[in-house]
C-alpha cells in the first residue's frame, strides 16, 4: 500500500511541476520517459532549450535537495543522454533541471543541476 501511495504522490508532484512549467512558457514533451538505465520525470522545451526535469517533493527544501543525490542525477543523466536522441534538435541547449515541491511554497525550479 505504501508503494501505491508513494506512486500517487509522485504523479501528483509531476503534474504540479508540469503546470508550473507551462505557466512559465515551457511545453511538456513527455512525462515519465523511460529508457534502459534510467527515467526522466518530465521532458520539456522552451525555445531552443530542451530540459530533462527531475521532480522531488519533500517536507522541506533541504530534504528535497538531499533526495537528489549523485546516484539519482547520474541515472537521470544517462536517461537524458539516450532521450536527447529522440527530442533534441540541432542547435538546442540541452540540460538537466530539478523542481522541488515543498508544502505551502511555490515550486522551486533549479536550472542545469548536472555538470557531469
Amino acid at each position: 500500500m505504501k508503494r501505491e501511495q508513494a506512486e500517487q504522490r509522485g504523479r501528483r508532484a509531476e503534474t504540479i511541476a508540469a503546470w508550473w512549467l507551462r505557466l512559465h512558457g515551457w511545453s511538456i514533451l513527455a512525462k515519465r520517459a523511460r529508457v534502459p538505465g534510467g527515467e526522466v520525470d518530465l521532458v520539456v522545451r522552451r525555445g531552443r532549450t530542451l530540459a530533462f526535469v527531475e521532480v522531488k517533493q519533500r517536507r522541506t527544501e533541504e530534504a528535497a535537495a538531499w533526495s537528489l543525490d549523485a546516484y539519482r542525477l547520474r541515472r537521470v543523466a544517462v536517461a537524458a543522454e539516450r532521450l536527447a536522441l529522440r527530442y533534441a534538435r540541432p542547435g538546442d541547449d540541452v540540460r538537466i533541471d530539478a523542481i522541488f515541491l515543498v508544502p505551502r511554497r511555490l515550486p522551486h525550479h533549479l536550472a542545469n543541476v548536472w555538470h557531469g
